[in-house]
This record gives structure tokens, sequence and C-alpha cells, in this order.
């Protein structure tokens, strides 16, 4: 245990009270280059804001000197130094004052009006935001007292984010848009508090010595006004991170349950929307229009997928009416048709070529009978002619077999038949057998 207590032990580590007070009352004041930074952080911030830049807003955070006033409300709460705790929350007024000011008039003459994302960001706060800045607020501290600084304080800068929610605020007063500007100012309140916080506990922890010597009945009342001001900023930081998460979910259920309907019923998905907040999702199908029937069954489809009391809406892209159909079944009943029909034609020249070559044996013997009376039968034949040999492809080859009577053909007699064969079918591999 000793060893442990001894790992996280930071008193060795710290500055001299001294040092730590005048460090502390130093940063609460806003005057000289402190103020000429602290303008710039301002418009370093608003243009980043302006341009969806996320480093030109990196940059104004880290420059930016609001953590001073912060921690120096924190220190004199927790030291019950009053005249500290008076010193710093001016400086800070003056600060939010002047980072308002300056952020609406930079909006103001900007031409581009757009809130985009990086502005977006900064107006719904969470529960999540109370985290980064009490533990923001813990580093902070800690690299305040302490010797080594490393890179905290930057660190701390950027994660706590305390400019950008005073410029956004800026940009909701310039473009009369109330939403942009309480909810960012809620965020600068969020981050204000708990960093405070952060640094009123660890400056009990330590402890640094008291200021002042103050009764009970003080202390009490101290202490509840603390409290009651942590919990009024708390409590609407647990219900929106309620509500986001509920819509991460219920866009998470949207987007699987919108996959399984792209395809409904000969019906094709050509556009949807999903309002996370209103719980409501607008299907936009092609097709012939869904019927009533069918809206019901993707509506219960829907509360499969975790989306009950959900509102569907649908509407009707390029509809294909039913003349159109019918229609398109008409053109494809014919274009099969003219299939058929060529295909018939083929079939029907191929037999007619079949025929042919049946009695083209007959046409051979009348023509050759005058010539040689001994021919008394003629037939042909076209087959295919395989061999034994591999990688050998099949032959097509013609055949004309010929008897003859009691009297035998001379073999110059055979010679002529069969050139003359060759030439009457143009085929100069045509064999002819003699019976």
């Amino acid at each position: 245990m000793s060893k442990m207590t001894n790992i996280f032990n930071i008193k060795s580590d710290c500055e001299s009270f001294d040092t730590i007070y005048k460090t502390v009352n130093l940063d609460s004041t806003f005057n000289g280059s402190r103020l000429s930074i602290l303008i710039c952080a301002i418009i370093l911030a608003s243009v980043g804001l302006n341009m969806n830049s996320t480093a030109v807003i990196i940059g104004a955070m880290l420059i930016s000197p609001l953590m001073g006033p912060i921690n120096g409300i924190g220190y004199s709460i927790a030291t019950y130094d009053f005249l500290l705790l008076r010193k710093a929350i001016k400086n800070l007024l003056f600060a939010i004052i002047a980072s308002l000011i300056t952020s609406s008039l930079y909006f103001a003459v900007s031409p581009v009006s757009t809130a985009h994302s990086e502005l977006l960001a900064r107006t719904s706060p969470t529960i999540y935001d109370v985290l980064i800045a009490l533990f923001g607020g813990f580093a902070g501290t800690i690299s305040l007292v302490t010797k080594l600084k490393g890179n905290v304080v930057p660190g701390v800068a950027i994660a706590t984010a305390l400019m950008p929610p005073l410029c956004t605020a800026g940009y909701g007063l310039a473009t009369f848009q109330f939403s942009f500007f309480f909810g960012a100012l809620y965020l600068f309140t969020i981050n204000l508090v708990f960093i405070a916080l952060a640094t009123i506990l660890f400056s009990q922890l330590i402890p640094f010595p008291l200021k002042n010597i103050i009764n009970d009945d003080k202390k009490k009342k101290i202490n509840n006004f603390i409290t009651s001001i942590t919990l009024i900023t708390l409590v609407p930081s647990i219900y929106f991170g309620y509500v986001l998460s509920e819509k991460e979910k219920f866009n998470e259920n949207a987007k699987r349950f919108i996959q399984s309907v792209t395809f409904f019923d000969g019906e094709y998905l050509l556009h949807h929307e999903i309002n996370a907040g209103n719980r409501l999702i607008t299907l936009i199908y092609n097709g012939q229009g869904l019927t009533e029937k069918e809206k019901a069954e993707l509506q219960k489809r829907a509360n499969d997928f975790g989306l009950k009391n959900t509102t569907l809406t649908f509407q009707q892209g390029i509809k294909f009416s039913p003349i159109s159909k019918e229609k398109s079944e008409n053109e494809a009943l014919k274009t099969e048709i003219n299939r058929l029909a060529i295909a018939l034609k083929q079939q029907t020249t191929k037999q007619d070529s079949l025929q042919k070559q049946i009695y083209r044996g007959s046409i051979f013997l009348r023509e050759l009978q005058p010539l040689f009376p001994q021919v008394t039968t003629c037939a042909f034949m076209e087959s295919y002619r395989f061999s034994n040999k591999s990688n050998t492809l099949p032959v097509k080859t013609a055949y004309v077999v010929i008897t003859t009577n009691n009297s035998s053909l001379k073999k110059t007699d055979k010679e002529k038949i069969t050139m003359w064969l060759q030439a009457r079918t143009q085929n100069d591999s045509l064999r002819v057998i003699f019976e």
C-alpha cells in the first residue's frame, strides 16, 4: 500500500506554494500581451469555424489564455482567497464578453454564413463533455502545480476547447440562430464549471494553505453553492447524453432496416431520409406504388428491427403505371414470338438441307447411268471420321457408295467417277466406295 501511495504522490514534484500562487495570480489577469493574445485567439477560432478548418481551431485553442482565470476561480475558492476570486471572475467575464462581441462582429461581416460541422459540433453538449472537462481540469491543475509541465497544458487546451464554444455562440448572435448561441454557451459553461471544480478538488487534496479562515456556516454555504452549480450544469448534460445515445441507436437500427427493404415486392428504394430526433423515416420508392397492405408490412418489418413507435412515410419516385407494364409485357411477348419464328425458320432450313442431302444420291445416279450403265445404286451421306490418335479432332467427311451389276467398272472408270463426284460436290476430300 505504501508503494502505491509513493507512486501516486505528487507533492514531491510540486512547486512551492508561493510560486504556484504567483503563477495562478498572473494567469488570472488580462492586460498587455495576454489581452492581445486573447484577441488573436478569438479571430483565429472564428475564422477556423467559418472555414471549417480543424487545424486553425486547434491553433486558437493552444494560444487561448482562458484557462488562467478558470484555474484562478477554482484555486481561490479552494483557498478562500476572495480577492483573487473577484479578480479571476472579473477577468473571465471580460474575456467572455470580448469573445462574444469580437466573434459576433466577425460573423456579421463574413460573406460565408454556412454552419459547417465544426460549428455544429459545439451546439449539442452531453455528459461526455463533462468528463472531458473534469479530467482535463485535473490534468491542467497537476501541470500547473508541478515542475514538469511537458505536453499537458497544450493537451488540456485542445481537449477542453474553451474558445470555439464562445465563438460559436457569437455566430449564433450574429445570425440570430439562438439554438447555436445557447447550445455553445452551455458547452462553455460545462467546461468552465468542471475545470474549476477539478481545480477546487485537487487544491483541497494537496492541500494549499488557506488565505482566509472562515466559519463552518460560511463553508457550508460555499459547498452548497458549488454543489448546486455543479448539479444544475450536470443534469441537462446527462439528459442530452441519453438523447444522443438513443439517436445513435435509432440511426443504426434504421440503416439495418433500410438495407433489408432496398428491394420490396418489385419496388426499388430510390432515396431515404432518417430523422432520429422525430423518429421518422422517409422512403421514396420507384415502381407501381405501394399498396396499404405493403406499407403495413414495411411498418411491421421496421418493428422487428427495434424501430417501434417510428413513423414511416412513403413517397413515390418514378411510377410505372399498369398500362406501361402491359405495354412492356406485350413488347416482351412480341420479341419472344419473333425469336421462335426465326428459330422455326432455321430449323426448317436445316431440315430442307438434310432432305436435299438424302436425295443427292438419286441425283448422282441419274447423271452417272447414261455414262456408266453398270452403276445400279448410289448413296450419299456426311459423317464424322474419328481417329485413335490423341489430340486429334474428328473430321467431317462426305461419302458416296456406288454399286454395280455383274459388269465391274474399270480402274480408270472408277477414277473418272471419283474425280467427277469431287468436282460435282466441290469437295476434294469426298470418298467414293465401290461395291
